[in-house]
């Protein structure tokens, strides 16, 4: 019996569930969660084995437990995890945005710092990864190809909708006059005004760049994963946003090494979980039979007889169960019996069935071959 017997659809059975497994650690990781999810892993464990060893108070109450915990889950993380389904759908539509040509970003941030040397106020968002559809709320649309004269007119005080957000995708503007959700994290905002809040917000609910200048200052502040930063130098500018491209092009942030071995680790682990599950759930959990050979056992002989052999010694007992409690089972666990009590009355065979069967296993014996032991005992003198 083997529980490797694996066919090409079990193996995509057990790929979606590791990249699913994968993506949840990834997940709380960005989340900051890992040891939240470490925990519910314990406490999985320790529901497996009250349910292994029958404790059924304790079983009952992790089962309204975790029945909770769903719904806390969905209720605390309501906004992540519909972040997580866009991602998912924006995946399998190949939303994903390529890489910008250099060319364009140079003309934005130079056209930015025109701006700032006029002091005239602007919000630039470039959108990374995440979708952001749901937070942009009104806007003009534009699907133009990006240059300093657009830009300049775009966000002259005159223009209706110079206040509101300009969308730039890949090397087009997208869309103008956009009004974004506000944050209210005033210690990040300090005495920066409406269009630094919008920035802000719109960075801590996404991965997308938002630039902002002030045209009270005359500066250019960058907006990213819920932090400003002020860039007053073009080039440091221009390679921030570079980096931000390219990051968005390839769809991955560049990692170090010993981070790409952590990565890598968490990913076997995943599919090691889900190989786990799937031997113990598919086939593990499929009941079958299976012969053991076990040793016949002589008990309450009468006194004055001597055993002197057993025919057969062994006999070939089928048991019945789980694939994997099949695999765990060990022939010391099984024992034959036979109570040779009427050997004083002339008796020397005796009939065995699944009865005579001892064993410490939840297995189920099912039958015994040969149905019949002879036993050669001899009387010892007075």
């Amino acid at each position: 019996m083997n529980l490797f017997d694996i066919a090409l659809t079990d193996i995509a059975d057990i790929a979606v569930v590791g990249l699913m497994l994968w993506g949840l650690v990834a997940w709380t990781r960005r989340m900051h969660a890992r040891m939240a999810l470490l925990g519910l892993a314990f406490l999985g464990a320790f529901y497996l084995l009250a349910r292994q060893f029958e404790l059924q108070l304790t079983a009952w109450i992790f089962q309204g437990f975790f029945a909770v915990l769903i719904v806390v889950i969905v209720v605390v993380f309501q906004d992540d995890l519909r972040r997580l389904f866009e991602q998912i759908a924006a995946l399998g539509l190949r939303l994903r945005a390529s890489r910008s040509r250099g060319g364009s970003l140079e003309v934005l941030v130079r056209s930015l710092h025109h701006l700032a040397a006029k002091r005239r106020g602007a919000l630039v968002v470039l959108p990374g990864s995440d979708p952001v559809e749901r937070y942009l709320q009104g806007g003009v649309p534009l699907e133009a190809a990006i240059s300093g004269e657009l830009l300049d007119s775009l966000f002259d005080p005159s223009s209706g909708g110079h206040d509101g957000a300009l969308v730039m995708r890949e090397n087009r503007l997208e869309r103008f006059a956009v009004h974004l959700p506000l944050s209210e994290n005033r210690d990040e905002l300090g005495s920066r005004g409406t269009r630094h809040a919008a920035a802000l917000g719109l960075a801590e609910r996404s991965d997308a760049l938002c630039l902002v200048v002030s045209e009270e200052r005359g500066t250019i502040t960058v907006a990213a994963q819920g932090q400003l930063e002020t860039l007053n130098d073009p080039d440091a500018l221009l390679v921030r946003v570079q980096n931000h491209s390219q990051r968005v092009g390839v769809g991955a942030r560049r990692i170090d090494r010993s981070q790409l071995v952590w990565r890598l680790m968490e990913g076997l682990l995943s599919f090691a979980l889900a190989l786990g599950a799937w031997l113990v759930l598919v086939p593990g959990a499929m009941v079958q039979e299976s012969a053991h050979p076990v040793r016949v056992t002589v008990e309450n002989i009468p006194q004055g007889y001597a055993l002197e052999s057993v025919k057969p010694e062994t006999v070939e007992v089928t048991v019945a169960g789980k694939r994997w409690e099949l695999l765990l089972a060990r022939r010391v666990d099984f024992q034959l019996v036979i109570d040779a009590g009427l050997v004083s009355l002339g008796r020397r065979t005796f009939q065995v069935s699944s009865e005579s069967v001892r064993h410490t296993t939840d297995l189920e014996v099912r039958g015994v071959k040969p149905k019949q032991v002879k036993l050669v005992v001899r009387k010892e003198k007075e």
